[in-house]
């Protein structure tokens, strides 16, 4: 169940100042919404630009490219949010990304389409409605009869995932992120605010699709949402305008061979009777099928210990099997290994698939379960009663055949590390390359009597397999020795060594036995396995690669199924998807690699289902379009949409085109999209269908689509394939960008801890810009970002602080500073301004909202309060850098922030015009970068005096003398400036610059060696000298630090601001001289001091006067 807002959030701290920006931001929306400012139109529909007339889709070919170079556009758009409940401050992260953009282009003049749809198609509304109607079967319709227990039971957690070093993989199931701790469905309805009596309305799937979306909307209004609502619409059949949209790119893609149908390994659910995509899974997100060799290892001889399987199977054939990633390898099989304590059972066979007569396989009930649903057992589809349940302990000296090895049979023996939930947990053992089997092996031998065994069970020799470069042909041996691996036990260097040995084989390893001795592995793999199979010692099987629990709570298998698949894959499909890649902006390189690595391994994907909502596939209506097939092109649907239908959302109001949706056919929808021909006859006039042609080409392609970075291994790498497919390169995706997911306060969000917050909640609670700063301050990357409830409260404080300031300094402007504005002050926050505008639109233009709103709020806020502060006894501010900056602060504020820049733009500025139909600011004058340096040179040498007399302070507390000063008594400063850098320092840079090689580092043999040469080494002013300097390299890279040059004159900045800096530390004698004027034997002069003086870096010096 997605999260929504359940009771009203706790109130914020300051009510009164969020208050006061909630009904600025009421009166903000309003205003918006009555002047329609948020929707788009192409210059097509404004009447700016004519239609071409004619039929021929040619007409069409490069005319949006070369329209929007004078009306330039921005499209963006996020997978539109599924209606099975409110939007959780997750979804609200995402949208942010998408919100923030669209302000920003606004404010470059280009006509901004921002909309959103909802989403419906899946298991997840039907899945919950059938859960209702089975509760009100057991209590009720009002579930009056439910009694709930004294004690909760406790919530079980969904299964951790395997970990994976890819960013762009979830590492939390959704049971997991979603889990709210209740137990039935009509529970989890109350907890989001549903009351009691309106709960059976839920048993209709048709109610949630008219029940979500508008508080969807509401939701997104209330954030202060520039979207475009004219173009929102519901998928499933509920809209049949959508129904027809879908129903032309599935018939597309058949026809263009890219659906397909056959029997195919596919995630699937027994209880559920169809496969489990994965937006229908509880946990398990992003996991296939794993595909083994099932090796064939009939009994040949039962174990002592196995008498009464042995009595049990007199008359029947009992075939291990052993699942492995490795066939290759079977010929260096030297025993058998099983969990001890596993739980094992017999199942008979099929006689048609894997076996050609009916033999009992020996596997865990797991496997048996998948192996059900693969046709591999008696009865496709059904799980048989085991024949006997056994102890793995049971079957140890059991002698079974090993196919394809040299070692003809081999004995049955334990491995304690075998896992009953991983393959068949039989496992066949290969010394010669598995560092496990290996060191189990060694370790038996060792320890026979400790694991009651025969020692001849494990005295088979070890048989080289394959041969690489780096380890021999006895890689696991190799490798256990380099480890220093002693025991089983000895997980973590195992581990390592499994990674190497299976990463060593198989791209370094070349056989050296059996029928592809010679061959690479890569080339042996697959023919040593599809040899085995051809002669029976072997099978494919498969199963999930790490537990899957689907939405029902059935733990899903792999299963053979007769399935419709998208075939993405295939080589002329993927070159076209990894050019569209390849041109596409993806904004961070983790990104790319995620995309990059998806297309290389996504292959068939099941794109039907039987079960859920959902548009019927067209040829085949007794399936429906899965949830990841309806959704991977409809950013297209929104560029037409609002001339298509309503509002409402569902189609059934004709929109201004007066198009129904039966017109709607595959080869209108063809001319649209994919400048197919004209139809004849057709149901739609050719003037209609060129408005909606006109309209589309303008708009699109999207340039940007933002999404959570979980959908990259599913959802936006099949948005990149279909694109490929359907659509001429010109209307190809521009930009794709994915976030991480979204802490609450440093933790994970779950309902179940407590720790979350819906974005409703956070609206009621903080407010709508104080919500949208803090998700701009939570992070850009693709790595998990934070929302921190402390900078939503900050914020408010901070908004409702700048309007006060504001309101208050433009009452009172008469009282400031008039003339000319070019005092040593003025010139610095002008420059820093301009400098602000220069950095926030480079950083919103990088789509860097965290940077944005550093150098767009609050560095402008701390460049105005230094300003103030600086001439606040030397006249005060200048009336026209406070108007240029309360103008400035406003713009750069409005993409994040856009409520309280309404309210400063009209309300206090006095602007006619919306806040939303700005411009960005430009700035007035070149940044002049001496200006700025020489008012951070002026701030750094206060923070280095204070800093120096801090210190004395301290020394004389702890009773430490501070040389000749006493800080306690009557005190000066005087302040050495260098107009030059010392000969000897030049000559000390210069030796470190001749001793960088080419990767940048410094070698110190070099610098001593040039040193020695010159007879400085003993001079003891030069090595601490070079190892500073070295530091300063290493921090600010070769350019800056070699470039020793001041853009400014350090004593007139001094001498400009000085009064400001006595104030500042409440120092009245501070004094000022240059080195090349100090003069040895004068107050305050220091030799060592005056001498390590450089350009920048003034020397310090206190003395008591």
């Amino acid at each position: 169940m997605a999260s929504s807002s359940s009771a009203t959030a706790a109130p914020a701290a300051n009510t009164t100042k969020r208050d006061f920006l909630i009904a600025l931001e009421t009166a903000a929306q309003k205003k918006w919404a009555d002047a329609k400012v948020f929707e788009a139109n192409s210059p097509f529909l404004k009447g700016e630009i004519a239609i071409p007339t004619g039929s021929e889709p040619s007409e069409f070919v490069g005319l949006g490219d070369k329209i929007r170079e004078t009306r330039p556009k921005w499209f963006g758009n996020f997978p539109y949010p599924y209606m099975n409940g409110s939007l959780h401050l997750g979804h609200a992260f995402t949208i942010s990304k998408i919100e923030f953009a669209a302000g920003f282009e606004r404010m470059r003049g280009k006509e901004v389409l921002w909309p959103v749809g909802f989403h419906c198609t899946g298991m997840p509304i039907k899945s919950a409605a059938d859960k209702l109607i089975r509760e009100m079967e057991m209590f009720g319709q009002d579930f009056e009869n439910y009694k709930a227990p004294e004690e909760a039971a406790p919530v079980v957690e969904s299964p951790a995932a395997a970990k994976s070093t890819d960013p762009s993989k979830a590492t939390k199931g959704k049971l997991a992120a979603k889990s709210t701790g209740l137990t039935y469905q009509f529970q989890i309805m109350e907890s989001i605010g549903v009351p009691r009596a309106d709960i059976k309305k839920f048993a209709d799937p048709q109610h949630w699709l008219t029940y979500f979306p508008p508080i969807a909307q509401e939701d997104i209004t209330t954030f202060g949402g520039r979207v475009d609502w004219r173009r929102s619409f519901i998928t499933t059949p509920a809209n049949p305008y959508y129904d027809s949209f879908v129903r032309w790119q599935m018939n597309k893609l058949k026809g263009l061979g890219y659906i397909k149908f056959g029997k195919r390994y596919t995630i699937y659910s027994p209880k559920d009777g169809q496969p489990c995509m994965d937006h229908d899974r509880q946990s398990g997100e992003g996991v296939g099928p794993q595909e083994y060799t099932a090796i064939k290892m009939p009994v040949v001889e039962w174990g002592a210990a196995a008498s009464k399987i042995a009595e049990k199977t007199q008359d029947k054939k009992v075939v291990m099997v052993a699942a492995t990633l490795r066939p290759e390898t079977m010929y260096g099989q030297t025993n058998c290994f099983v969990g001890p304590s596993v739980s094992y059972g017999l199942y008979p066979s099929s006689t048609t698939i894997g076996s050609t007569e009916k033999v009992y396989y020996l596997v865990t009930p797991r496997a048996a379960r998948n192996m059900a649903f693969q046709g591999l057992l008696e009865e496709d589809g059904v799980v048989p009663e085991s024949l006997l349940t056994i102890k793995g302990s049971e079957l140890i000296g059991t002698r079974v055949e090993a196919p394809n090895s040299v070692h003809q049979t081999v004995y049955v023996v334990p491995m304690e590390s075998v896992s009953a939930t991983k393959g068949t947990a039989v496992v066949t053992c290969v010394p010669s390359d598995s560092p496990d089997d290996y060191i189990t092996t060694m370790d038996l031998r060792k320890k026979a009597e400790y694991y009651k065994i025969d020692p001849a069970w494990v005295s088979l020799d070890i048989v080289p397999v394959l041969e690489t470069p780096t380890y021999g042909d006895l890689t696991a041996k190799a490798l256990c020795e380099k480890l220093k691996i002693n025991s089983p036990k000895d997980t973590k260097q195992l581990l390592e060594a499994k990674e190497i040995a299976y990463k060593e084989g198989f791209y370094g390893g070349t056989m050296v036995i059996g029928e592809c001795k010679g061959q690479k592995v890569e080339e042996a793999k697959a023919k040593v396995r599809e040899s085995m199979i051809q002669q029976g010692f072997a099978f494919a099987y498969s199963e999930p690669e790490n537990m899957v629990m689907s939405r029902s709570a059935d733990e899903c298998v792999v299963a053979l199924c007769d399935q419709w698949y998208l075939d993405y894959g295939q080589p002329e499909w993927l070159a076209k998807a990894e050019r569209l890649l390849a041109n596409m902006n993806t904004y961070q390189k983790e990104t790319r690699n995620s995309f990059e690595g998806t297309l290389g391994w996504l292959r068939q994907w099941a794109c039907a289902r039987s079960y859920g909502l959902g548009s019927p596939l067209p040829w085949d209506p007794q399936f429906l379009v899965e949830s990841l097939s309806d959704s991977t092109i409809y950013m297209a649907y929104y560029t037409i949409s609002h001339l298509l239908h309503g509002p409402p959302i569902d189609g059934s109001v004709v929109g201004p085109l007066g198009v129904t949706h039966e017109q709607m056919t595959d080869e209108v929808w063809e001319y649209i999209y994919a400048n197919g021909p004209f139809p004849n006859p057709s149901p739609v006039p050719l003037e209609t269908a060129n408005k909606l042609k006109a309209e589309f080409s303008y708009f699109y392609p999207m340039d940007i689509r933002s999404s959570g970075k979980d959908l990259i291994p599913n959802h936006l790498s099949f948005c990149i394939y279909v694109h490929a497919a359907l659509f001429a390169e010109e209307h190809w995706p521009k930009s794709m960008r994915a976030n991480g997911h979204l802490m609450l306060n440093g933790e994970k969000m779950s309902k179940s801890t407590g720790n979350s917050l819906t974005l409703k909640d956070s609206l009621v609670k903080y407010g709508a810009d104080a919500t949208r700063i803090s998700l701009a301050d939570a992070g850009d990357s693709i790595e998990d970002a934070n929302f921190e409830e402390t900078t939503a409260n900050a914020a408010i404080l901070r908004l409702k602080t700048l309007i006060e300031w504001c309101e208050e300094t433009l009452k009172n402007k008469g009282q400031l500073r008039t003339g000319a504005a070019d005092s040593f002050w003025d010139r610095i926050f002008a420059n820093e301004l301009n400098k602000a505008i220069e950095l926030t639109e480079e950083a919103y233009d990088k789509a860097l909202y965290k940077e944005a709103l550093k150098h767009g709020f609050y560095s402008v806020l701390a460049a105005r309060d230094a300003y103030r502060d600086a001439t606040a006894q030397e006249g005060g501010m200048h009336v026209d850098l406070v108007l240029r900056f309360i103008r400035i602060q406003t713009l750069l504020l409005t993409p994040v922030a856009p409520h309280v820049a309404e309210h400063l733009w009209t309300e206090l500025l006095g602007e006619t015009t919306s806040i939303q139909l700005a411009q960005f600011p430009k700035i007035d004058a070149p940044v002049d970068q001496g200006v700025l340096d020489a008012g951070l040179y002026v701030r750094d040498v206060i923070k280095d005096i204070r800093d120096q007399e801090l210190n004395f302070a301290k020394k004389k507390a702890k009773g430490k003398t501070a040389g000749a000063f006493d800080p306690s008594k009557p005190k000066a400063v005087k302040v050495f400036v260098a107009k030059g850098f010392p000969a000897w320092q030049e000559a000390a840079v210069e030796i470190v610059r001749g001793a960088r090689s080419a990767d940048g580092k410094v070698d110190d043999a070099k610098v001593k060696e040039e040193l020695t040469s010159k007879g400085l080494i003993k001079d003891k002013k030069y090595m601490p000298f070079i190892a500073a300097f070295k530091r300063k390299l290493a921090q600010l890279g070769p350019e800056v630090a070699f470039n020793r040059t001041v853009l400014f004159d350090e004593k007139e900045a001094l001498e400009a601001a000085m009064s400001y800096i006595k104030r500042q530390l409440g120092i009245d004698n501070i004094f000022l001289t240059t080195v090349e004027d100090a003069k040895e034997g004068e107050d305050g002069y220091s030799e060592q001091i005056v001498g390590a003086a450089e350009p920048g870096t003034p020397g310090i010096v206190f003395y008591n006067v």
